[in-house]
């Protein structure tokens, strides 16, 4: 799997790149507008975009029927898919942290609290929407498969609201905003690990040869 992975972080180095400079000027630019760590909700999500894309990429260069007769299991080729998109939402989550720390650093609008939570709320609506989309690029053909990609992400700030609105039925949200959000991650986790296995199972019944 470690070469698979690799092959993937080769092919959309450039992608990443361009990615991590634009959230760098991005959040400079944002910091007249909102409040810096606000760029942390988008970041992780902007930086998987490289992994649907791979999936994508994959199936029109008929890279797929190459790879099933090389050492490795559809399972590892669907493990390292989501892998690769944990590791591209926490690059771009380190990468909003740098212009965050510099106006930290200078007494800007920044505080741990904010870090944490506008931090929780990123990771949580990007593991929420990447549970939808993977399955789904494997499912569907490229196309559908794009409009999901595309609608998963609203689907997973819809669900996290939804949530959160639930929860203040049960105790003021306000009053607990960390630990409401805490509760969303870990749910969010648990789905997309639900999402590796449903994408799987998929792959697994699928004709490729």
């Amino acid at each position: 799997m470690k070469g698979v992975l690799v092959k993937d972080l080769y092919i959309a180095r450039s992608n990443i790149l361009v990615t991590v400079v634009s959230l760098i000027v991005l959040g400079f630019g944002l910091s007249f507008l909102l409040e810096s760590s606000a760029l942390l909700v988008l970041a992780p999500v902007v930086s998987t975009t490289a992994a649907f894309i791979s999936i994508t990429s994959d199936a029109a260069s008929k890279w797929n029927k190459n790879v099933i007769t090389m050492p490795v299991s559809r399972n590892q080729i669907i493990g390292e898919k989501f892998l690769f998109y944990i590791l591209l939402a926490l690059t771009g989550m380190l990468t909003a942290l740098v212009p965050c720390l510099i106006f930290f650093c200078f007494g800007g609008d920044v505080t741990f609290d904010s870090l944490c939570l506008y931090g929780t709320i990123g990771i949580s609506a990007c593991l929420l929407a990447g549970g939808i989309s993977l399955p789904c690029a494997y499912l569907f053909d490229p196309e559908k498969s794009q409009i999901v990609f595309m609608m998963s992400f609203m689907a997973g700030t819809g669900i996290i609201a939804g949530f959160v609105l639930l929860t203040n039925l049960i105790f003021p949200v306000k009053e607990h905003i960390l630990l409401t959000f805490n509760i969303v991650l870990a749910i969010s986790a648990v789905w997309f690990f639900i999402s590796y296995r449903i994408a799987v199972k998929v792959y697994q019944k699928q004709d490729i040869t």
